[in-house]
């Protein structure tokens, strides 16, 4: 017993020793004034944008970094660490794979910098103009989107320079969209033009690094036009009257009133305009849980649909300046939209949606984007009418929770579809 002690306490010792020497490294102490030995380059690969560096690191006790230091064609600088524990050191911002220098340095505790080591690279092709060639602009109804890939998830931004008459008036706008996504899809809404008045659209990508694209024009496209659809002859199922073998969700629990989702009125913190599932939306009868239900509409005559506008509950509070409950918990944030087809006599499958959460917006922010409305196409991808229908269901999937796998969405406060009327 005596001996384990023994050696227990001499291996303490090792410990304290070791762990002194490093708070050393790294405690305040007179500048030296000897900088570092000079990196030594063993390789590099290239990468999107950039390269990795592995080397040697110099001997030398109060070492703290290897740092990389390159310096874009505009003259802006950029730098790059890793600690002495590494022996690899990765670089970014190269606007092309041509030749670029970086510079290698060793630094230590007090800030001397070794002799530079310049190294010539040439990167693979970076991750904003991969981003640049995959914009895809396609029409919308009174809008137009785009489509990108950006398999690095690198930060970018995407700028939009559109053109078009307005009443007679040429007007030339541009819009912003930042994003780090693998694939995104971004939309340019609003724009009530006739179909025969084109839209010029050219774009450029900028990344973190202050890098660039050129201007890529996008050429002209024409917008497809629809109209927002009257709801003074639409009727509502009572809650639990099947069509086609489905139910009508129950609405009225609560505060909530499923005539509500129907009467071009949002809910604000001050008038509670929204349906309310309370636990019975499955069936509309018993609570035997709350999602998927289902809201569905007769139209009141046939119409071709083109779109739809969901607009959530807030109850935000009587200032209505604060989120609320906007893209949070009792409100749907994945749904599915069917269309009754005659013929078959059955529902038809139209498309599924994820409503997605702002990111790094003010509460403000929230509310005006929660006022305006979600908007999807009945077909996202390309963009065109249902056939002609009569009955419409929305199908409420999931919440906004837990990444859209909760079954706690029980609310809704308005729908509004577009279309035209079907001849």
């Amino acid at each position: 017993m005596i001996k384990l002690n023994l050696q227990y306490i001499a291996f303490s010792f090792l410990l304290l020793f070791f762990a002194c020497k490093e708070i050393e490294r790294f405690s305040p102490a007179a500048d030296d004034g000897t900088p570092p030995g000079k990196v030594e380059l063993r390789r590099y690969i290239p990468l999107y944008g950039g390269a990795r560096f592995f080397y040697n690191i110099p001997k030398d006790e109060d070492l703290i970094s290897i740092d990389a230091v390159y310096t874009n064609p505009n003259g802006k600088s950029f730098t790059f660490s890793a600690s002495y524990f590494v022996d690899s050191l990765d670089v970014y911002g190269l606007p092309s794979t041509d030749e670029y220098t970086i510079k290698l340095y060793a630094v230590d505790r007090t800030g001397n910098r070794s002799e530079p080591l310049d190294v010539k690279v040439q990167s693979l092709e970076p991750a904003f103009t991969r981003v640049a060639s995959s914009i895809q602009v396609k029409p919308g109804f009174s809008s137009f989107f785009l489509d990108w890939e950006n398999e690095l998830k690198q930060d970018v931004n995407v700028y939009v320079d559109f053109t078009f008459n307005q009443n007679g008036t040429p007007r030339s706008l541009t819009s912003v969209f930042s994003s780090n996504l693998a694939t995104d899809r971004r939309f340019i809404n609003d724009l009530v033009l006739p179909s025969t008045e084109k839209v010029g659209v050219k774009v450029r990508v900028e990344d973190s690094y202050g890098n660039t694209t050129a201007t890529i024009d996008k050429g002209n496209i024409s917008l497809l036009e629809d109209t927002k659809i009257p709801k003074k002859d639409w009727v509502l199922p009572k809650a639990a009257d099947s069509i086609g073998r489905i139910p009508m969700a129950f609405g009225d629990g609560l505060e909530g009133r499923s005539r509500y989702v129907i009467d071009d009125i949002i809910d604000r913190g001050d008038n509670l305009n929204f349906m309310h599932t309370h636990g019975r939306g499955r069936t509309g009868k018993t609570a035997d849980g709350n999602m998927p239900w289902n809201f569905i509409i007769d139209l009141g005559a046939y119409y071709e649909l083109s779109r739809i506008i969901t607009v959530q509950r807030h109850s935000g509070g009587l200032a209505n300046i604060s989120r609320g409950q906007y893209y949070r918990s009792e409100n749907v944030g994945r749904f599915k939209m069917y269309i009754w087809d005659d013929a078959k006599q059955d529902w038809e499958p139209v498309s599924e949606h994820f409503i997605p959460v702002p990111f790094g917006i003010s509460e403000l922010e929230f509310v005006k984007k929660g006022e305006a409305g979600d908007m999807a196409y009945m077909y996202p991808d390309n963009p065109k009418y249902t056939k002609k229908t009569r009955w419409f269901r929305y199908e409420a999937v999931k919440g906004f929770t837990s990444d859209y796998t909760l079954d706690d969405a029980n609310c809704l406060s308005e729908i509004t579809l577009y279309g035209r009327k079907s001849n």
